[in-house]
């Protein structure tokens, strides 16, 4: 086993930054919807709004920072080993199998999880983001003081943006989950913490040697 530098300054901050503020997102939000008492329904109305713009102001800034620096491309699925992954999973990691992808600072995602991962950006994210702020401006998007959405309910909008909520915070406790299933159950989370993994020899020589590849492929 060898340690490796995965996880960026950055990527750590945009992660734990972004974790905190969605479940803050959740307890306020859960307030507003009546489920208990803790600010009180007229503060958690104003800091469930607050914590909102944080959290757009930090996904502009990831955006720019994953375009700048190239790592959009870690989130490109692919089919490749997608079954055997899924079979890991399910059935292969409880028996001791050895994991059928290998990690690198190249490729921080398995094929099962990058699908995941582009389906909460690309789907998750923007129903709650989009119907967070139709629910928040509703009554401003008007014409001749005319909601120009009107055809669209608030109600409607509500539970839509609930359901986009609910299903995030799903992501949320199977994403928790799989932190587990790395060589030991803290390790995935110890580097997210500090930026480090312990990685195989074997699997550091393959990357080695598929960048060497890829690198007499583009020359």
């Amino acid at each position: 086993m060898r340690k490796v530098y995965i996880y960026r300054k950055f990527e750590r901050f945009w992660h734990w930054s972004q974790a905190a503020l969605i479940f803050f997102l959740a307890l306020t939000g859960f307030e507003v919807h009546d489920s208990f008492s803790l600010f009180g329904f007229e503060n958690a109305v104003i800091y469930h709004r607050v914590a909102s713009y944080l959290l757009l102001g930090l996904i502009a800034f990831s955006i720019f920072w994953h375009f700048t620096t190239g790592e959009w491309k870690q989130y490109i699925p692919t089919i490749s080993k997608l079954k055997m992954q899924i079979q890991y999973y399910t059935v292969g990691m409880f028996k001791g199998a050895p994991h059928p992808t290998i990690k690198s600072p190249r490729k921080k995602l398995n094929p099962l999880q990058a699908m995941v991962y582009i389906g909460f950006k690309l789907i998750m994210a923007p129903i709650v983001i989009l119907s967070g702020l139709l629910f928040m401006y509703y009554k401003t998007f008007d014409v001749n003081d005319t909601i120009i959405i009107s055809s669209i309910p608030l109600n409607i909008i509500a539970i839509v943006h609930t359901l986009g909520a609910f299903l995030l915070l799903a992501f949320i406790i199977v994403h928790v989950y799989m932190t587990t299933t790395g060589h030991t159950p803290t390790s995935n989370l110890k580097g997210m913490i500090t930026g480090w993994e312990l990685l195989e020899e074997e699997n550091i020589s393959v990357d080695k040697q598929e960048k060497n590849d890829h690198d007499e492929r583009t020359t």
